[in-house]
């Protein structure tokens, strides 16, 4: 480790730019807070996260998970478009 490091060069602000994310206050009840918390414990996930991906299932927009039919499926639409 160094003696001294030069952070002249340095900017503020958040290491990663979050793209397409805004930052926002938002009072929550407890419960809800708790119960994402908890879900967070054990999915492993960040509980803002888990609650980003409700609010995206609760407007139709979840994204799918990629399984072997969906993939399937999507190759064959692609194939029957090409032909």
């Amino acid at each position: 480790m160094k003696k001294e490091y030069d952070f002249s060069k340095g900017k503020r602000g958040t290491v990663v730019p979050l793209t397409g994310k805004t930052r926002i206050t938002i009072y929550l009840d407890e419960a809800i807070v708790q119960h994402f918390k908890a879900q967070s414990e054990k999915t492993g996930k960040g509980y803002q996260t888990l609650i980003n991906e409700a609010l995206h299932s609760h407007l139709g927009q979840a994204e799918h998970p990629l399984t072997p039919d969906l993939i399937r499926q999507i190759v064959r639409e692609e194939l029957s478009a090409h032909q």
